[in-house]
């Protein structure tokens, strides 16, 4: 018995062993599709398929799309067949019997789990004591908080099915591993359309899953909320409709009729690098942790690529095997040169390479250009003054501004759960106040090593009539909540900001829009707010915090992030003081980021007027 199963057990390895050889020689340079030489009974009906990527060619159709291919009766063959492989649902037996690791790490990641959005809204609605509970998009049910976000914004998770054929578009949401890696070519894209409209000719031209993941496909549900992808490209987002266009120019109109005006693009972006050029297989798919929030999940940081020396380094034998598989696929040449690890994880970008002389490259995933890495300027690496602020503080061009909304639920509205994917009575209505965009306001993110000053947006500045919900409340009864959101608007210049649109900008120091004068006379700053304060909380509608004013308890979506104190902002408006007299550029204000600035304050001219502060 013991050596009967010992000669089972022999036969099996070998068996493993054969059949991991055969798939990891997998020639990733093939277009040979086996499957039109196999003894599949599937191209008996659908004959030999052509457009997939090399390394999926190469599998059976019931590798992915399951069913029997060797039953010739069409019943028999698609019974238990999935017509669209990938969703996370299947991915187990479909996309995860090759790709395991990224399966797992993809299931613990904010865009399957939606842990953030999801925590914050229940923290909102008093649901939560905290925005930093780790939870799960298939953990809502029907609280308010739930219902809410069935209503406006369960639909962005990976977990969303992908039910229909056709290519990912602007309108695309979740989908699993297709989300990410499924690309129809024209062909296809062209067949496939014929065979909706006429039911006869199948296609020939499948579409492919593979590595060439455009901006395209990130743009279904990151242009919502932040509205990365369309930031990135320049566009702000208007309350204008469709018909209020007309034929005005600098504008554009998504799918879902939008309309964005053009603001200004990211640089990255005018240079032609896409979303996947900097964030990697461990921004993307995650690397198996859980995270509460997007900043901590990802790697790449802006001096990772950008610094005076690269000395955090890895060459590729040293890179794990999956990095080294990515690297292969990809057909990167540079298998000797130094790869950049970022400071975060010590995750390896493995499109950069340092060359013999120490300078760092970056290669376009999806074209092969190379761009030169540049050093950050001297101004970005001054000992004294800027030590806390983050590249995104000064590099970001702009960021959208929402203010003034009001959601209440409606129990007569015709809703649709976008969870369950039906139409429900009753919902909650969102009614946008106004749409702003400008240079973001600043604030501090408290960690563990110090501080940082980092952009901020308004995440909330809004009434919700929470009580609306129950049917026994009585109506009217609004909270208000005045909060801000750290923020990566993805709209990077090449030049950074000025001191005087930081020093001397009421909406850089949180204010809100206005004008801040400094009265020479009595050594006074005063601000005069564009919007008018609020009854429920005496603050301009635009406003993070008040002038000269510590900040209020609850001001962010965020724990360790908030306005400048009273401290803080009398040392930004000394220096704005010195900036109503003194250019940016000149002599006294570069001399005074080289040294101390309070100890520099003790050299200045006695003609020089500094504020007074109560």
């Amino acid at each position: 018995m013991k050596k009967g199963l010992l000669f089972i057990m022999s036969f099996l390895v070998v068996l493993l062993l054969v059949v991991l050889g055969w798939f990891y020689t997998f020639d990733i340079d093939s277009d040979t599709y086996i499957i039109g030489e196999s003894s599949s009974t599937c191209i008996s009906c659908h004959g030999v398929m052509t457009g997939l990527s090399p390394l999926h060619a190469q599998l059976e159709c019931i590798s992915c799309h399951k069913g029997d291919n060797l039953l010739a009766d069409k019943d028999s063959s698609h019974f238990g067949m999935i017509r669209v492989p990938g969703n996370l649902s299947d991915a187990a037996e479909t996309c995860g019997i090759c790709h395991a690791e990224a399966l797992q790490n993809i299931q613990t990641s904010l865009m399957t789990t939606n842990s953030g959005i999801i925590s914050i809204d229940k923290y909102i609605f008093g649901e939560f004591d905290s925005p930093n509970i780790s939870t799960h998009i298939n953990e809502i049910h029907h609280s308010p908080a739930d219902e809410h976000l069935r209503a406006l914004c369960a639909r962005c998770h990976l977990g969303s099915e992908k039910e229909e054929y056709g290519a990912i578009d602007e309108l695309s949401r979740g989908g699993g591993c297709n989300a990410c890696h499924l690309n129809y070519s024209a062909e296809a894209k062209s067949q496939l359309a014929d065979y909706l409209k006429n039911n006869e000719d199948l296609p020939s031209v499948h579409p492919s899953v593979d590595f060439q993941i455009t901006d395209d496909h990130c743009f279904g549900c990151h242009s919502r909320s932040g509205r990365i992808s369309t930031n990135y490209q320049g566009y702000h987002e208007t309350l204008m409709s469709k018909a209020e266009l007309g034929s005005k120019e600098g504008y554009k109109v998504l799918m879902d009729d939008r309309v964005f005006k053009y603001i200004q693009e990211d640089i990255h972006h005018q240079r032609g690098l896409a979303c996947i050029d900097c964030h990697g297989y461990e921004d993307i798919m995650g690397d198996g942790k859980t995270y509460l929030h997007e900043e901590d999940a990802v790697k790449i940081a802006c001096e990772d690529c950008h610094a005076d020396s690269h000395n955090n380094t890895a060459i590729l034998t040293d890179l794990s095997y999956t990095q080294q598989r990515i690297f292969k696929i990809r057909k990167f040449e540079h298998l000797d040169k130094p790869i950049l690890l970022t400071k975060k994880d010590s995750v390896p970008i493995i499109n950069s390479y340092v060359d013999s002389n120490g300078s760092a490259y970056l290669i376009s995933k999806l074209d092969d250009a190379v761009f030169n890495l540049l050093p950050p300027s001297a101004s970005c690496a001054r000992e004294y003054g800027h030590q806390d602020l983050t590249c995104s503080s000064c590099h970001t061009g702009w960021a959208p501004q929402c203010i003034g909304c009001h959601v209440s639920y409606e129990p007569n509205a015709d809703g649709y759960d976008l969870l369950d994917k039906q139409p429900m009575k009753g919902s909650w209505v969102e009614y946008a106040g106004s749409f702003l965009s400008g240079p973001p306001t600043l604030g501090v993110r408290e960690h563990e090593n110090g501080k940082g000053i980092e952009p901020a947006i308004p995440g909330m500045i809004m009434t919700m009539d929470i009580n609306s919900f129950s049917s026994h409340a009585m109506p009217g009864d609004d909270s208000f909540y005045r909060l801000f959101a750290p923020a990566a608007p993805h709209t990077t210049t090449a030049v950074g900001r000025t001191c005087t649109s930081c020093h001397n900008n009421p909406l850089a120091l949180g204010y809100g829009r206005g004008q801040l004068t400094f009265n020479k006379s009595n050594y006074q700053w005063q601000f005069t707010p564009e919007y008018e304060s609020l009854p429920q909380d005496g603050l301009p509608a635009d406003a993070w915090t008040g002038f000269l004013q510590e900040p209020a308890q609850k001001t962010s979506t965020r724990l360790n992030f908030r306005p400048f104190t009273v401290k803080e902002q009398q040392m930004i408006l000394t220096v704005g003081a010195c900036l109503t007299c003194h250019d940016n550029d000149s002599e006294m204000m570069r001399a005074s980021l080289v040294t101390d600035f309070n100890s520099y304050l003790k050299t200045i001219s006695k003609d020089c007027i500094l504020p007074k502060f109560d």
